[in-house]
């Protein structure tokens, strides 16, 4: 993963939809990463002991293996970081996902922002050299009501640098509003976007989660500002003020 002559972040996108993987790479070419698209992990193989690559983009459902397994080899093999791809409403299979070693998933359809978001946060976290740099030269973040989330640290901290505490759940579901602000998200999108975290809650995990977020960064919870909720439809997030 060291990369001396400052390249970009190479990722390799595995999956076996032509179209996905040349729309995902135009994506990384534009934010700054080398796409390497590869139908499956054979094509990834033929690379041969050293690859050359930064990261794994793995769709799970392949058509002719197991992602899963593919993704556990490739770790095994490279040390790989890797990102799943998964068809919305597969909770087990995201779930099996991290367990078996992946670093994060990322639900299809997914939001272009959020996905470079997360591919970023997991090439941080394994210290690739360009992007820990990147990230100190250029920090990723959104700004509201006095708070600022950062994509990349995946933290929020008030106006102070002080840190909010906040729960996985809690922080997964404030950067899913955030990155789709503006678009009303009705209640069971928000649900699968949560995936496992679902089991720590009850039937209404979304209201809590909700109402929990509201207390930490809205100046009067029972008034939001920010976190707002369109009645019968679902929920939507506003960076500025509309009051």
């Amino acid at each position: 993963m060291e990369d001396p002559q400052g390249k970009r972040p190479v990722v390799a996108v595995i999956d076996d939809d032509a179209n996905l993987r040349r729309t995902v790479a135009a994506l990384l070419s534009e934010s700054g990463f080398e796409a390497v698209p590869l139908a499956d992990g054979a094509a990834f193989h033929a690379r041969g002991p050293e690859p050359g690559v930064d990261l794994a983009l793995i769709d799970l459902r392949l058509a002719e293996e197991n992602g899963l397994e593919l993704a556990i080899s490739l770790r095994r093999r490279h040390g790989l970081p890797i990102v799943m791809l998964t068809g919305r409403g597969d909770d087990t299979d995201r779930i099996e996902g991290l367990e078996t070693g992946a670093d994060d998933y990322m639900m299809k359809p997914f939001n272009p922002r959020e996905l470079i978001a997360r591919i970023r946060a997991v090439l941080r976290r394994a210290g690739h050299p360009d992007m820990v740099a990147a990230d100190r030269d250029a920090a990723r973040l959104i700004a509201f009501g006095g708070l600022r989330l950062d994509l990349d640290r995946r933290d929020l901290v008030d106006a102070n640098g002080a840190e909010i505490a906040l729960t996985n759940a809690e922080y997964r579901l404030l950067e899913y509003l955030v990155l789709n602000q503006g678009r009303v998200i009705p209640r069971p999108e928000l649900m699968a976007e949560l995936g496992a975290d679902l089991n720590h809650y009850g039937d209404r995990t979304i209201d809590v989660l909700i109402l929990r977020l509201r207390r930490k960064i809205e100046p009067v919870p029972s008034k939001p500002v920010h976190l707002q909720t369109r009645r019968g439809q679902g929920y939507f997030f506003v960076i500025g003020s509309t009051r």
